[in-house]
């Protein structure tokens, strides 16, 4: 690098906030990367089978719009989402059994992503706390950190979120000074742990955020994929004032689409929008009215019984290549919806670094560090079945689990 590069580099470095100082490459992005080897099984991608949609269907319908509504389509659009859209999800919440919600509560967001971003702009200063499960989505990790927000973790186990240790662990860190500002959480189906977080707790995880003042965000973009059990009332269901619902398109319809919605309290709402309407102005008025086309013109319902019956086979086919794979001292969670499987492997097993093993091996997940707010090396990784057919998995699972006995083996050497 020449003198006067290096130099121009230390400029513009020096330029970076603080905040972007803090974001970095997600491991999750590296592992997609190489999932675009077609010589490696990908164990790794939540991917939706789009090719189960009525693609056909779904191009007319795009084509007809454009051709017959371009001006309206083309045209930018109400920063929050057409009434139309706003009026289905309704539709669709209510198809969760959420019925205590109006149109005049729903957002339309660039994917749930964009919520999780509006919710830290609003509510967040840097140095303040969110509380979360351990493990969590990535995504909303990184938002949290281009926040400068502090994620603080609360006890779990196989039925998700622990009352007893949320209560203790308020306590703990309102001690220390920490101010708390919201509980994210994915009560259905966790990314990335596939837990469900039991009927029973959902009643006493709300009052007790309730009664300390503070919010929850409810992330449920799994919650229509079940495929086993009896649905849970969602978290928004029993309290409209306090929890912040986000959904999703891109598991239910097409992520590329980039749509997703929050509901919001009364009091908030006004904010919140504002605050997603000053990045990106407007969700994309095309998008949203594929989408309204679909949900009209389509039996949607029917579509998500055909994905869940699909990805019913492939979660059964997976658990099935564990059951006969998997090396002892190894476990697994047992999904009743959703897209993944979390394997815990013995003490001092550092996944991460077992990832460009699985490389060599022909097949990759993604490492459990990518899912924990602590960052820490993880003795623990994800598995995902959904996009995958069932052969593959089979032999995905096998190629894995001869690396895994011999991280065993060496483990214990």
């Amino acid at each position: 690098m020449s003198t006067d590069q290096r130099s121009i580099q230390e400029v513009q470095e020096a330029l970076f906030s603080q905040r972007a100082a803090g974001i970095k490459q997600s491991a999750v992005r590296d592992v997609f990367e190489l999932s675009l080897d077609p010589s490696l099984v990908s164990l790794a991608g939540g991917n939706p089978y789009l090719q189960l949609l009525p693609l056909q269907k779904v191009g007319e319908l795009a084509r007809r719009i454009i051709v017959e509504q371009g001006p309206v389509a083309l045209q930018y659009g109400s920063g929050l989402g057409t009434p139309e859209l706003r009026a289905q999800i309704i539709e669709v919440m209510a198809a969760e059994g959420i019925t205590n919600v109006g149109i005049e509560d729903v957002v339309v967001t660039n994917g749930s992503q964009s919520a999780q971003d509006m919710a830290c702009k609003v509510f967040c200063d840097p140095g303040d706390t969110v509380l979360c499960e351990d493990p969590t989505y990535v995504g909303a990790l990184n938002t949290f950190e281009a926040y400068q927000v502090l994620a603080r973790p609360v006890g779990t186990d196989e039925n998700g979120l622990i009352p007893d240790a949320l209560r203790a662990r308020i306590r703990e860190l309102r001690a220390a000074g920490e101010r708390i500002k919201f509980l994210y959480t994915i009560p259905n189906f966790n990314n990335p742990s596939g837990i469900t977080l039991a009927a029973e707790r959902r009643g006493e995880i709300v009052e007790i955020c309730r009664e300390a003042g503070i919010l929850i965000l409810e992330d449920n973009p799994y919650g229509m994929l079940r495929y086993e059990g009896d649905p849970a009332p969602t978290l928004r269901s029993l309290d409209p004032q306090n929890v912040i619902y986000m959904g999703s398109f891109s598991k239910i319809f097409a992520p590329g689409l980039r749509i997703g919605w929050a509901a919001v309290p009364t009091n908030l709402f006004r904010r919140f929008y504002l605050a997603g309407e000053a990045v990106a102005l407007c969700p994309p008025t095309l998008n949203q009215m594929i989408i309204s086309a679909y949900l009209e013109e389509h039996d949607w319902k029917g579509q998500i019984t055909k994905y869940n019956n699909l990805y019913r086979s492939r979660r059964d086919a997976m658990l099935a290549a564990l059951a006969q794979h998997l090396p002892a001292g190894i476990t697994h969670t047992h999904p009743e919806g959703g897209f993944f499987i979390w394997l815990t492997l013995p003490e001092g097993i550092d996944t991460y670094a077992l990832l460009q093993q699985g490389v060599k091996a022909g097949v990759i997940f993604i490492p459990g560090a990518a899912f924990s707010p602590s960052g820490e090396a993880s003795n623990k990784l994800r598995l995902a079945f959904c996009s995958v057919d069932e052969e593959t998995i089979g032999e995905g699972v096998r190629r894995l689990c001869l690396l895994l006995e011999q991280a065993i083996a060496s483990n214990g050497s």
